[in-house]
């Protein structure tokens, strides 16, 4: 009997709402000229995308992943999560246009009883497990949260080559990925977001166009998203530190 109740109350504490992380990453990596980021070996050849599927895949609270890329890329793709033991439920859908068009053709493949969609940059291969499932616990309290650092630069908001302001330094903050939300509140904003017709630079930016609260949890400065030639180098060195310390 003992036996029997701690199962179930085993069971009960792990029971969490279903959630389907995003990843976005059918974008053209203009400024890295002719290289494909997500492709491009990091620590021990392992591609980014590797990277980012395999913190996905550790994190303890994302239950599928759905990855939107380029058409060129749906079986390479593939392929990775085989050859780097992705484990979790894959699904890939080819993207579209743009960021927006790639992240809402994705919620739409996402399982249908998903009570939670974090959508992560396939070009952040440095968040950790812990960050992911930190943010996801936020968003099942709030509904739309997000990770963040604090600016360490001083921000000028500028207009045809004039500085206009200087926004305070303390209520700045860089907003990272993943970003967790509602699945009802994330598709109906980034419809909304498409109807208009609208930029937006990340699905926060999509859902505080609905008027509705994003909060922010601790991000991480390692977090990086790899931009340019020289953030990979930067990305392979923290791995290879982060290999060391481990």
């Amino acid at each position: 009997m003992i036996r029997l109740f701690s199962r179930l109350f085993h069971r009960e504490k792990e029971a969490h709402p279903f959630c389907s992380a995003i990843v976005a990453a059918a974008g053209s990596s203009r400024r890295m000229g002719e290289v494909n980021k997500l492709m491009a070996p990091l620590l021990d050849g392992v591609p980014v995308l590797a990277w980012t599927l395999r913190a996905l895949n550790e994190a303890e609270l994302v239950d599928e992943i759905v990855v939107a890329v380029r058409e060129e890329d749906l079986l390479p793709t593939g392929d990775l999560c085989k050859i780097y033991g992705i484990s979790k439920p894959v699904k890939i859908v080819r993207g579209g246009d743009t960021r927006l068009d790639s992240v809402l053709a994705a919620s739409l493949e996402c399982r249908e009883d998903a009570a939670f969609l974090a959508v992560h940059d396939g070009a952040r291969p440095l968040a950790s497990p812990a960050l992911i499932d930190r943010t996801i616990a936020l968003a099942r309290r709030t509904n739309a949260a997000a990770p963040a650092v604090p600016v360490k630069d001083t921000v000028k908001l500028v207009r045809d080559g004039v500085v206009v302001s200087t926004p305070p330094r303390e209520d700045l903050r860089a907003v990272q990925t993943p970003q967790v939300f509602e699945a009802s509140l994330l598709r109906a904003a980034l419809q909304a977001a498409r109807d208009a017709g609208g930029a937006v630079t990340d699905d926060c930016a999509a859902v505080e166009r609905l008027g509705k609260e994003v909060h922010l949890t601790e991000g991480d400065y390692e977090n990086i998203k790899i931009t340019t030639p020289e953030d990979l180098l930067l990305a392979a060195e923290i791995l290879r530190r982060r290999e060391a310390e481990a």
